[in-house]
C-alpha cells in the first residue's frame, strides 16, 4: 500500500490527477485484469481491501494497521462474498464500494489542505464529467447516453431533448409515441404554431404538448422548463387547466 502514501496532492488539479490515477488503476483490476483480481480475492483470507494508486496501480491487500488510517481506507472484506454471489454482481457490489473511496479520498485532500467552497464545486464538477467505475463496469454509462435522448417521452409522452442538450423541434416527440398513424401528420410538422404566442418552432427551443388538447407551446411561453418537464406526468396547458377549475 505505499504506491500513493508519499503522494499529498494540494491542488484541485492536483487532487483530481491523484483521482482519475486511482480510478484508471480501479478500473483496471475489475475489467482487464478480472481475473487476477477474482484469484486474489480468496474467500479463505482475512479482511481484504482493494486499493487504486495515483501510477494507475491496483492491489488487493489487508487494510491499513494505523489507527486513524493516513488515508480513508476501501470497503473492508470484499473477498468474503466473492463466492456467494454471481461474479458480474459482486463486481458491481466492489465498483459501488471503490466509487465512494475514491470520491471519500479525495474529498479528504480538500479538506486537509483548506479547498474553499468553490474549489470543493470545481473539483467535484470535474470528478462528475468522468463516468463512475460503476458504470464502466456494467456498462451504464453506454446506455444513460443512449437513453438521455427519451427521458421526457418515457415521463410524459410530450416533450423531449436530445443527448446534445439541444431540443429537437416540436413534432418529433409526437412522431415517435405515435407510430402508425397516417401520412398526413408528417406533412403538418413544419407549420406547428404555439398554441400561446402563434409563432412557428425553432430548432434551438423547448417544445411541449398539452395532453388534453394536444396543442404545442414554446415552454418559454408557459413557463416549463426542459427539467420541470421530466417530472411531468400528464401535462396541461394553462387554457385547458382554467377550463377544469370552472365550477
Amino acid at each position: 500500500m505505499d504506491g500513493g502514501a508519499a503522494y499529498n496532492p494540494r491542488t484541485v488539479e492536483e487532487v483530481f490527477r491523484d483521482f482519475k490515477g486511482r480510478r484508471a488503476g480501479l478500473i483496471k483490476a475489475l475489467t482487464t485484469d478480472v481475473e487476477e483480481f477474482y484469484q486474489q480475492c480468496d474467500p479463505e483470507k482475512e479482511n481484504l481491501c482493494l486499493y487504486g494508486f495515483p501510477n494507475e496501480q491496483w492491489e488487493v491487500n489487508l487494510p491499513a494497521e494505523e489507527v486513524p488510517p493516513e488515508l480513508p481506507e476501501p470497503a473492508l472484506g470484499i473477498n468474503f462474498a466473492r463466492d456467494g454471489m454471481q461474479e458480474k454482481d459482486w463486481l458491481s457490489l466492489v465498483a459501488v464500494h471503490s466509487d465512494a473511496w475514491l470520491l471519500s479520498v479525495a474529498f479528504y485532500f480538500g479538506t486537509r489542505f483548506g479547498f474553499d467552497k468553490a474549489d470543493r464545486k470545481r473539483l467535484f464538477n470535474m470528478i462528475n464529467d468522468l463516468p463512475t467505475i460503476f458504470e464502466g463496469v456494467t456498462g451504464a454509462a453506454k446506455k444513460q447516453t443512449k437513453e438521455k435522448s427519451s427521458v421526457s417521452n418515457h415521463s410524459s409522452g410530450k416533450s423531449k431533448s436530445n443527448s446534445k442538450g439541444k431540443y429537437s423541434k416540436a413534432m418529433q416527440p409526437k412522431e415517435e409515441d405515435d407510430d402508425g398513424l397516417e401520412d398526413e401528420d408528417e406533412e403538418e410538422h413544419g407549420e406547428t404554431l404555439c398554441g400561446a404566442c402563434g409563432d412557428n418552432y425553432a430548432s434551438d427551443e423547448f417544445w411541449i404538448c398539452c395532453d388534453i388538447c394536444e396543442k404545442w407551446f414554446h415552454g418559454k411561453c408557459v413557463k416549463i422548463t426542459p427539467a420541470r418537464a421530466e417530472h411531468i406526468k400528464q401535462y396541461k396547458c394553462p387554457s385547458c387547466s382554467n377550463k377544469r377549475a370552472r365550477p
